[in-house]
């Protein structure tokens, strides 16, 4: 199904910016497999503790040390009292000391507050002249410093209580690390993280994968040699270690994987590539020693590795690097070497980017094969959509065939969704069931986006945007080798788009001929030649267009050997086979302007083939939009029979 957009929102912005990704690579710990602790690491808490017990005391200590007492002579004291300077005195008679409490008049009592001095037996008048200079003698009685005490509080009970809350928080955070070791993980912080799935729980078989028919024959052989190894190992046959399942998104890499399983009944061990990724040199092969170690105590089994090209990829540019994930490659090539193969396991592995692997990976022995996951075909659309519609209520008017049909190139994961849109559509609809209107429409929120009912446009911009509907239908209809059209409409999306036209082959299509791909070409610029034949002038509405028809011409011409100029020379190739990478050039700079150049022209030529098609059949043109004005949105059906009772007609000008 191939789908216009039609005229679509402006959006500027600022540009985007490019950089590298890098994916947390370090060297900032020593690997670890042992069971325990290092001395290098209670060092290093040791050492922390100790630097946060000298910050706390550094805070805290003023809450637990006592008055600063300061000694002065006998004599200075009865001066201080006969100046005033004294507010209040305590006799200590045990210790043969005066404590003294300076006055608001003592210009010292910033420095200290309290003074203390020696008692003089002979002075027998103290008492009278401390009443005579106003002194208050009932004041408490200042305790000293305890030296032990201070140095058990600061540097014995506070440093252990500070050791003992880092390793409560460090044993938490190697927890979480999938650590098991004795200080609460960070002596195992190298255990595998694979969730194991039994079969029992799964339920998961081959009679839930549809659309992938070769894909499934390729893993029933080993599905029936983890069932019977025996009659495999009289005749001598080796199972393969390891197959790679390659495929775009969406196409059912992971549930065949589990699928395996089901109808192996074995235990299924899944975990992704990026599992294994650690911040620590060292974690990442420990991981795979001990899955390996699991799944040989599990066997037989599976286990399968997702997004294998995380740590998979070539190390062609990396030449003397020793990083987290070269190491892990190392020690998954390595398990996969010395894996017993009585033990009857089988390593499962999925990418959307093989061409990225490392090539020892792929050798025989290790990965020894490749099966490919595709997008499905209609008949296994069409199977894919009787495996969801199982879960849901559908009429009995529903035709499956017809939305596999208008679903070319969608993977399982987009049918499932599809589905899911029109069992929500219904709900909306306060029906109990889903017709075929459900599913079509929920097509149209997959492609486009949602209507946009709050989205008003002035009738200017209507009239513009039917014209320039029109003119894709219209072009496509007056040309022999086009879709026919399914459906036209002027009714804003989320997607931007502003209008569409939809267009629906009539049978599944793998190969697309020359004249087809011009004829499509003249199509997609057929919105922007209504534009100019009707009003004389053009808009930003065909960005959509010229972005769609600009890529098809230049693949033409540098990827399908269908310019005279270059003849069957590849300027460029697919930069990625499932990911939709951009192109990888492979010519000259001079070469890649002479064929910007013919891309032009092949424009050129399909826009002046557009413009000549609607001004012959201008009439029709003018009709056709005001039809569409006013009815928002129309069948192609429809469409159709309008045009032909608006043959030969005269003119008629659009009024508001």
């Amino acid at each position: 199904m191939s789908e216009d957009r039609g005229p679509e929102i402006k959006k500027t912005g600022p540009p985007p910016q490019s950089g590298r990704h890098s994916q947390g690579q370090g060297n900032g710990g020593p690997a670890s497999g042992q069971n325990g602790p290092s001395i290098n690491k209670l060092l290093m808490i040791f050492l922390m503790g100790m630097a946060i017990t000298m910050l706390l005391n550094s805070c805290i200590a003023s809450f637990f040390s006592y008055k600063e007492v300061e000694k002065i002579s006998y004599s200075e004291f009865m001066q201080r009292a006969a100046e005033g300077k004294v507010e209040s005195v305590v006799i200590d008679e045990t210790d043969r000391v005066i404590y003294i409490y300076p006055s608001d008049q003592d210009a010292d009592k910033d420095k200290v507050e309290v003074y203390y001095t020696g008692i003089v037996t002979s002075d027998t008048e103290l008492t009278s002249r401390m009443e005579d200079y106003g002194v208050d003698m009932d004041a408490e009685i200042p305790k000293k410093d305890s030296p032990i005490v201070s140095f058990i509080l600061n540097w014995v009970i506070l440093p252990l209580l500070v050791f003992w809350l880092l390793s409560m928080v460090m044993r938490k955070a190697a927890k979480g690390m999938g650590g098991m070791g004795p200080m609460g993980g960070l002596g195992g912080m190298g255990k595998s993280r694979a969730k194991e799935y039994v079969p029992e729980g799964s339920k998961i078989t081959f009679k839930d994968v549809a659309g992938q028919d070769e894909a499934k024959d390729s893993l029933m052989e080993i599905v029936d040699y983890l069932n019977n190894p025996g009659k495999y190992r009289d005749i001598g046959a080796k199972l393969p270690k390891g197959a790679l399942l390659v495929g775009p998104p969406g196409t059912g890499k992971t549930l065949l994987a589990k699928a395996v399983a089901g109808e192996a009944g074995v235990p299924f061990f899944s975990l992704a590539g990026s599992d294994f990724v650690e911040m620590f040199v060292g974690m990442g092969a420990s991981r795979v020693r001990d899955l390996f170690k699991q799944a040989e105590a599990k066997a037989p089994c599976i286990v399968f590795i997702d997004e294998i090209d995380a740590i998979g990829k070539s190390r062609d540019n990396q030449l003397g690097s020793n990083d987290e994930r070269e190491q892990t490659l190392n020690q998954l090539l390595t398990e996969m070497d010395g894996f017993d193969e009585s033990k009857a396991v089988v390593i499962l592995a999925a990418t959307n980017r093989p061409e990225v692997l490392d090539k020892a990976l792929r050798r025989p022995g290790r990965f020894d094969r490749t099966i490919s996951v595709t997008q499905p075909d209609k008949q296994g659309r069409i199977d894919i959509l009787k495996v969801h519609s199982r879960k849901v209520k559908m009429d009995e008017t529903v035709d499956l065939d017809a939305i596999a049909l208008a679903t070319s190139g969608a993977s399982g994961a987009d049918l499932a969704n599809i589905v899911n849109e029109a069992a929500l559509r219904a709900v909306r609809m306060n029906r109990r069931v889903i017709n075929q209107e459900d599913l079509f429409e929920s097509v149209e929120v997959i492609i486009a986006g949602q209507q946009r009912k709050n989205h008003i446009m002035s009738r200017d911009e209507r009239e513009i945007v039917a014209f320039h509907e029109i003119g894709h239908a219209l072009v496509a209809a007056k040309q022999k080798n086009t879709q026919p059209i399914q459906k036209i409409t002027i009714i804003p999306r989320t997607s931007g788009a502003l209008g569409y036209t939809m267009q629906m082959p009539e049978e599944e299509r793998f190969l697309m001929k020359k004249s087809e791909m011009l004829e499509e070409l003249v199509t997609l610029l057929g919105g922007r030649a209504a534009e100019e034949v009707q009003f004389g002038n053009i808009t930003t509405g065909a960005s959509n267009d010229i972005e769609k028809a600009t890529d098809l011409a230049r693949k033409m011409v540098t990827m399908y050997g269908m310019s005279d100029e270059f003849g069957m020379m590849g300027l460029e190739l697919p930069g990625s086979q499932y990911m939709d990478g951009r192109p990888v050039k492979t010519c000259a700079d001079e070469t890649m302007v002479k064929a910007d150049e013919i891309v032009r022209q092949i424009l050129e030529k399909a826009y002046q083939q557009a413009v000549a098609i609607l001004r012959e059949n201008q009439i029709i043109l003018q009709k056709s939009a005001g039809f569409l004005l006013d009815k928002e949105t129309i069948t192609g059906q429809e469409f159709m029979e309008f045009i032909q009772e608006t043959e030969d007609e005269s003119p008629v000008p659009l009024t508001e």
